[in-house]
């Protein structure tokens, strides 16, 4: 393996939008979601590793999980795992990532991935992160993976490359909003957006560069510490000085402003898992498109339904189609997929009751 290879593992979120299964102490990468016998962070440590070191990749994660990480990747030592004393989005926690890594290896390139996506072909997803590192190790570049659009989907953000460009790694345009399904739809149809999956791709010094350009007023703040990282004092530096980094996140940072921004158009398939229904889409399905994690289940006149309960519990349902039924602790959530949404809402107004 290439020891100038790194990750960075974004694990801090709390996937409010799965709860009740997802919550604030226990959030959605630590949970096995989907039956397969492994949680979402251990899936993504286990594909990031076919190709980087165990040792050089990173989890970056809120104080409150340390421990949620450590049982859970047993081979990740604690220096590996980054805490966030402070929520401040994607943009300090990634340039706090990149210094100590240059700090330790000034040649390195590294990729920033979510602890929370399913990644099918792991094999074509390592094939495009090599091709994505040796385009990193030999130019100034700031590349993230796009993923190929399915449908109109108006949650996620898009990324349009040149179309003029047959070169298999596209110069980016511009990075365009969550659009509305209109416009999502003229996305598609002009055949050179891709969604923005959050998977990116940089050296070290490329980024770094970026946000002396970018970020200044970050930049300083995070160098001020450089000779204390990666020794005893980083811990005190970081509890110290963390929380007065701007609330940002990389894509407004440095992604929408720099112009040596690439893409690759992934050829592996993907899916965020942020709700309820994007799970609903990558469970084996009974005939009448019911998805069931852990229940045993008897449906009579149901269908396109999504039942997960905590142990092996029995559910029947009649008459039931289109719904959400989650049984975890002390809640019972039944709900339309088609406002799962507001699952987001509700969790938040039952916390204040």
């Amino acid at each position: 393996m290439n020891k100038n290879y790194y990750a960075i593992v974004m694990a801090g979120g709390v996937g409010s939008r799965f709860w009740p299964v997802s919550t604030t102490d226990f959030p959605k990468q630590f949970h096995d979601m989907l039956g397969s016998g492994e949680t979402l962070i251990q899936k993504t440590f286990g594909r990031l590793s076919k190709l980087i070191p165990s040792e050089n990749i990173f989890i970056l994660t809120n104080e409150r999980y340390n421990d949620l990480v450590l049982s859970q990747l047993p081979m990740v030592k604690q220096e590996q795992v980054l805490l966030e004393p402070a929520m401040r989005n994607t943009a300090p926690c990634i340039l706090y990532a990149s210094l100590k890594i240059q700090k330790s290896n000034p040649d390195a390139v590294m990729v920033v991935a979510p602890s929370d996506h399913w990644i099918e072909d792991e094999t074509a997803f390592v094939s495009n992160l090599q091709q994505c590192f040796e385009y990193c190790q030999h130019n100034n570049a700031l590349m993230t993976l796009g993923i190929q659009p399915t449908f109109p989907n108006t949650g996620f953000g898009y990324i349009e490359y040149d179309k003029t460009d047959a070169n298999p790694i596209k110069k980016v345009n511009q990075f365009r909003e969550k659009p509305n399904y209109e416009t999502a739809k003229s996305f598609l149809e002009s055949g050179n957006f891709l969604w923005n999956g959050g998977i990116f791709i940089w050296s070290v010094k490329s980024i770094i560069e970026a946000f002396s350009c970018f970020q200044p007023i970050m930049s300083e703040l995070f160098l001020q510490g450089f000779d204390k990282y990666n020794t005893i004092l980083e811990k005190d530096f970081i509890q110290h000085n963390y929380a007065y980094a701007e609330n940002i996140s990389i894509d407004y940072a440095i992604l929408e402003k720099a112009k040596n921004v690439y893409v690759l158009p992934a050829s592996f398939d993907w899916n965020d898992l942020g709700t309820w229904g994007s799970l609903h889409e990558k469970l084996e399905k009974d005939q009448h498109n019911n998805a069931v994690v852990n229940a045993i289940t008897w449906f009579n006149n149901s269908s396109n339904n999504i039942v997960r309960t905590e142990g092996k519990k029995n559910v029947i349902l009649d008459g039931l189609h289109d719904y959400i039924v989650v049984d975890q602790g002390n809640v019972l959530l039944i709900y339309p997929k088609e406002k799962e949404q507001e699952i987001k809402k509700m969790a938040s107004l039952l916390k204040d009751i």
